[in-house]
């Protein structure tokens, strides 16, 4: 058996109308300490997005579903975080914020390959 990492994970979900608390998931972040490794996949399903909010702005959300993944990997994308190593980058990702797209609770779990644990997790909880 393979050395198995604990990783960490959250669940990106869209709030197209955050007065009525309606969401579905559309990402899922993980990061793994040991292997200094944070990836996020996103995945919008714009058929569910439009039957919460008929008017939603589409080009919006897919914006700030691309806020997250520039920031999840650093470099010039992710503006003042590009500094910032991947722990950091995943903890700024998972605060609690009242937008459009906001993180869910944090999970863990073990791991031989965290960007395997990416593609199954976004197979299992978003598509």
């Amino acid at each position: 058996m393979s050395e198995r990492d604990v990783f960490e994970y959250a669940l990106l979900r869209v709030v197209p109308r955050v007065e009525r608390g309606e969401c579905f998931n559309a990402g899922v972040l993980v990061y793994c300490r040991a292997q200094s490794f944070v990836m996020v996949r996103t995945h919008l399903d714009e058929a569910k997005l439009r039957a919460l909010d008929p008017e939603a702005d589409v080009a919006g959300v897919r914006a700030a579903l691309g806020a997250v993944e520039g920031v999840c990997a650093g470099g010039a994308a992710a503006g003042q975080a590009a500094r910032d190593d991947a722990g950091r980058r995943f903890r700024w990702l998972i605060a609690p914020r009242s937008t459009v797209v906001q993180p869910g609770p944090v999970h863990t779990g073990l791991t031989a390959d965290p960007r395997a644990e990416v593609e199954r997790l976004l197979d299992l909880l978003v598509r």
